[in-house]
């Protein structure tokens, strides 16, 4: 009698570390890397470092991948990941036209590298009717990334304006730095687009008063400055996100030396993630 009853308590604690098991791993196995953190690198030093910080997937900036380059520089740059085991899941800040045959090219790269999403930013709203015929054209996801207060998508408000009634396709890139340089909580931003954010920008800033009254926001490591991370964290598992947290600072000064921001990042997703499920 002893063997089944040791066997029953054997599977129910099993069952009861599931869930943690499963969020723990979640968002640690989320993280990936936007290569704007690493634009004083080459593409050949950018493939190394992903490979020596063990992240296999990246959101590449026109410097590392050019998606009007010749198609032929683009598979051997795809050979290259490829071999190295990296993925390139988007790319963005992508410029676009009011020429939709130019952004036509946005989405052939998109088609030959296997990317599902496209960040944008477009600078003319004009500019999203022929972007939302592409999207229905080639079936991938536009998503919109946000800069600051200042800037066209910088208030959440504005940004759900634009896609409410847009093909489901096109979403979020939400920048969570600079949704908390504009003073907004980004659990609740997040949780406010319901559903349509497809990426996210892991960034965290410290937001700071001048003489005069105004915010001035620099970043800090991950988790050091004041953007709810741990809320966010929470609402991420609740809604079961399934994209992507991409590492990435505005700071010159870790850009310069990347390797101890993103080592911290990494950290700190998997210390607090764990953390809050326990």
């Amino acid at each position: 009698m002893k063997l089944p009853f040791l066997r029953t308590l054997a599977a129910l604690a099993a069952a009861s570390l599931l869930p943690f098991t499963s969020f723990a791993a979640g968002l640690a196995d989320q993280v990936a890397i936007q290569t704007w953190t690493l634009r004083n690198l080459s593409f050949e030093q950018v493939v190394e470092f992903a490979q020596r910080h063990g992240i296999k997937d990246l959101q590449m900036i026109d410097k590392h991948m050019n998606p009007k380059a010749p198609m032929e520089e683009t598979r051997k740059k795809k050979a290259i990941l490829d071999a190295a085991g990296l993925h390139v899941y988007t790319f963005g800040v992508a410029g676009t036209s009011l020429d939709k045959e130019d952004n036509r090219k946005l989405f052939e790269f998109a088609k030959l590298m296997g990317i599902q999403v496209i960040v944008v930013e477009p600078g003319d709203f004009r500019i999203w009717d022929n972007l939302e015929a592409l999207v229905k054209e080639y079936d991938i996801k536009l998503a919109v990334h946000n800069h600051g207060i200042k800037s066209l998508y910088g208030n959440p408000a504005i940004v759900k304006q634009i896609i409410k009634d847009r093909d489901p396709r096109i979403g979020v890139c939400m920048d969570i730095g600079w949704v908390t340089s504009a003073n907004f909580d980004a659990a609740q931003v997040y949780k406010d687009y319901n559903g349509r954010v497809y990426d996210l920008h892991l960034k965290d800033k410290a937001i700071k008063k001048t003489e005069k009254g105004d915010d001035v926001a620099n970043d800090t490591f991950i988790g050091e400055g004041q953007a709810n991370l741990k809320g966010l964290f929470k609402v991420l598992r609740e809604t079961g996100y399934k994209g992507r947290l991409a590492i990435e600072t505005d700071s010159n000064d870790f850009a310069r030396q990347p390797d101890d921001f993103v080592t911290k990042a990494k950290e700190f997703v998997a210390a607090t993630d764990g953390a809050s499920v326990k």
